[in-house]
């Protein structure tokens, strides 16, 4: 292993933190250490969140990135391609990062501080000599394939480089997926705790990141017109959608074990049911957030296969373009049984939600791409209007709009014009774009800085995690045993016909792809 000599050391105690133009904290001082520095996650989303994060004037002039891989490479040539991978975003419109430009200055600070470390992720003695040079806070950050987690978290403990010291912080960041069903959530969850403290994990979910995401709690609890409104009493059923238009493309070799339901519902769909469905915490404090979270996720009752849907996209038409179908993508198996939507319904035994249906969605290669929740209220008394169009009025909606519309949009009858009582479905809508002055954000710069500040709010607790798979493990045993396969749908559609019977059953309809 080689560390360059010039990395300076990051002070033991926190520095008196300076208030950033934006009001906020200056993070305290702290070196972050990234396994997986070549790896398409640091260069497309970390260090653009970084980069914004030194705009906003957030980060100590202590912080410093050492990143570690396995490639033989030199921190000069680190850092060059990671310029060089910066500037190409400025021409790529659909980069999650897309700047006009890069700006020189914000670039050199984050330079300045960037070394590299080729190394093994397992290798004891080279993360030892490592956290050598690391005498202060530090973070480390697994943006790494997840069968790396228990070795490299277990690395570091051998190492004694995650040992906690008064004024110093040790922190581990762990992305997702935090294991492939129960069974190894808990697996998984035993191996990283009997290394670290829960205090120190950080198991992040990009989701959460969102703004719109973490807006729908303010929305519930900062407005007293929602919260008498947010029950079984008044909703009928609510919808989570997250659809895409794009394929698989080059992931195939990573989607083919994982599939829609492991790759998108016990994290990020679960993270959106419960900002919409919780109990408001006593405080925004992280452990009375995860608190209310878990006691959701608790009173959910495990979903029946009865209730659940699975597709697979073959080839079709997308936004006028021909796309393949998915077993004919690279990496996937002819034969492939792998689904690529997922629709669920889930029940929650509580005093809040008892009688609400919940609709869960997500799918590849469709009509469409939103992720969106959709709050269908009951129907109110229309005898005083019978015998009139009004008789088959919509119902009330409120549409929590996360991409690519950002905002929110309330559905809502109101009188034509003239003289009969005729009422028509009209909407009011607020989006981000008409109020607020937005700021480059790929989705991890709240997470980073909240990972620096040590709150916890935003990222998932084991118990959270174990309970969201608890709750769609009965649909993946049967899958498992199901040699049937997946419903085909052609891409570019709405997804598979079952998942419209789903809702039909109950006689409802999904909120179309093409809406709000």
């Amino acid at each position: 292993m080689a560390l360059s000599a010039d990395i300076p050391a990051t002070p033991v105690a926190a520095a008196p933190r300076p208030v950033s133009p934006a009001g906020a904290r200056t993070a305290p001082p702290c070196t972050l250490v990234i396994f997986g520095a070549h790896g398409d996650l640091t260069k497309r989303l970390l260090m653009p969140a970084l980069y914004n994060l030194v705009g906003s004037h957030l980060l100590d002039d202590g912080f410093r990135i050492i990143g570690v891989d396995r490639v033989d490479s030199t921190a000069a040539q680190w850092r060059d391609g990671l310029r060089a991978m910066m500037e190409s975003f400025t021409h790529d419109p659909n980069a999650e990062f897309h700047p006009a430009t890069i700006n020189a200055d914000q670039w050199d600070w984050l330079a300045g501080r960037l070394d590299y470390v080729q190394a093994d992720f397992t290798d004891v003695d080279a993360i030892r000599a490592l956290g050598a040079k690391i005498p202060g806070n530090a973070i480390f950050y697994l943006a790494i394939p997840s069968r790396f987690f228990a070795p490299v978290v277990e690395t570091l403990g051998k190492a004694g480089v995650v040992t906690q010291k008064e004024g110093v912080f040790r922190r581990v960041v762990i992305e997702k997926p935090f294991g492939s069903d129960l069974a190894s959530a808990q697996t998984l969850n035993r191996q990283v705790l009997s290394v670290l403290d829960e205090s120190q994990v950080f198991r992040i979910d990009h989701f959460l990141g969102k703004e719109t995401v973490q807006n729908i709690l303010a929305m519930r609890f900062g407005n007293l017109i929602f919260e008498p409104l947010w029950r079984n009493e008044y909703v009928d059923h609510i919808e989570i959608t997250a659809a895409e238009t794009i394929g698989v493309e080059q992931r195939g070799a990573f989607y083919e074990p994982t599939g829609a339901l492991r790759d998108m519902v016990p994290n990020h769909l679960f993270q959106l049911f419960a900002m919409v469905a919780m109990e408001p915490p006593n405080t925004f404090c992280a452990e009375s957030v995860r608190n209310a979270k878990e006691q959701l996720f608790e009173a959910v009752t495990p979903i029946s296969p009865s209730d659940a849907v699975r597709g697979q996209y073959a080839a079709g038409t997308v936004d006028g373009k021909p796309m393949v179908g998915y077993r004919e993508s690279p990496g996937v198996s002819p034969h492939s049984n792998t689904e690529t939507y997922v629709a669920l319904k889930l029940h929650v035994d509580n005093w809040r939600w008892a009688g609400v249906p919940f609709y869960l969605r997500t799918g590849k290669g469709l009509g469409g791409r939103r992720t969106e929740v959709v709050v269908q209220f009951r129907k109110p008394p229309m005898l005083m209007f019978s015998g009139t169009e009004t008789e088959d009025l919509p119902p009330n909606r409120i549409i929590l709009n996360i991409q690519p519309a950002q905002g929110l949009t309330v559905e809502l009858g109101a009188k034509k014009p003239g003289p009969e009582m005729d009422l028509t479905d009209v909407q009011a809508r607020f989006r981000y774009e008409d109020v607020f002055t937005r700021s480059p954000n790929v989705g991890y710069e709240t997470l980073l800085y909240d990972c620096l500040m040590g709150d916890q709010t935003l990222f998932q607790r084991a118990d959270n995690i174990e309970a969201a798979w608890k709750a769609v493990d009965p649909v993946l045993q049967a899958w498992a045993k199901d040699e049937t396969g997946p419903e085909i749908y052609e891409a570019g559609s709405s997804g598979p016909k079952g998942a419209e019977e789903l809702l039909r059953r109950d006689g409802r309809t999904w909120y179309p792809l093409n809406g709000a």
